[in-house]
């Protein structure tokens, strides 16, 4: 590792120590979040908590920010105004670098299409964001496979999506979220394109891992039956939370 990048894996341990020392009493918290587009306001003033080891689901019709705000929280895009907290850690501050580090390591995503790369097996597909984390080949192999192992899919890894059916290749899709073991994971319509053997078997999947890692989920779903299984509904409606 140059000196640079020792420098940079130096500055997010303090960080993060600094944070756990005095931590607040949310995992995840965000303030008067407003974003538009143009002349459209999706979101207007959300406040929000999300507990460690809570499994939330956000429900509302079409149009109502419901996958914007699942952006925001998850980093992958920054609100007009307001401000989001990982613990102590205003993620809403940090520079484009260090917001890409922070959701690399502490941040995992599921969408309702796998969004598998097709020229890669399993294995390699689940490794890539621990690649690209910096964490050297050997070892982003060895937790790949613990997790997809953990997941049932041992007799898969070598196997290209195009082999794998509809639910494994989400397996494979919750693999790779969890491979940084990240803070949250945030799944948009995670079951929407499986059949309901599958969604079944996805959603017992999140209750698993929030069992045996303490795993937080925020799921954006029109799914009923998944969110009457979730331990908080958060609706919304018009860009807001009601």
């Amino acid at each position: 590792m140059n000196k640079k990048k020792q420098i940079k894996c130096y500055y997010f341990q303090l960080f993060f120590i600094f944070a756990n020392q005095y931590p607040n009493e949310y995992m995840i918290s965000c303030k008067n979040i407003t974003k538009s587009f143009g002349d459209l306001t999706v979101l207007k003033g959300i406040d929000l908590t999300i507990s460690k080891g809570e499994i939330v689901s956000v429900v509302g019709p079409s149009g109502a920010g419901k996958t914007t705000l699942l952006q925001i929280l998850g980093t992958l895009d920054k609100p007009d105004s307001g401000e989001v907290l990982y613990e102590n850690i205003n993620v809403s501050k940090l520079k484009d670098k260090e917001l890409a580090a922070f959701r690399n390591k502490n941040i995992g995503f599921v969408f309702q299409f796998h969004q598998l790369l097709p020229e890669f097996t399993a294995l390699e597909n689940v490794m890539i964001p621990a690649l690209i984390g910096n964490v050297k080949q050997p070892e982003a192999m060895k937790q790949a496979k613990e997790i997809l192992d953990f997941l049932g899919l041992h007799d898969r890894m070598e196997h290209k999506p195009a082999q794998l059916s509809g639910g494994e290749k989400q397996r494979v899709a919750v693999a790779r979220a969890l491979v940084n073991h990240p803070f949250v994971i945030f799944a948009d319509e995670p079951s929407g394109s499986l059949d309901t053997q599958n969604k079944e078997e996805l959603h017992q999947l999140f209750f698993d891992l929030r069992k045996e890692f303490n795993q937080t989920f925020v799921i954006v779903t029109h799914d009923e039956q998944l969110a009457k299984l979730t331990d908080r509904i958060i609706p919304m409606k018009d860009g807001k939370v009601i």
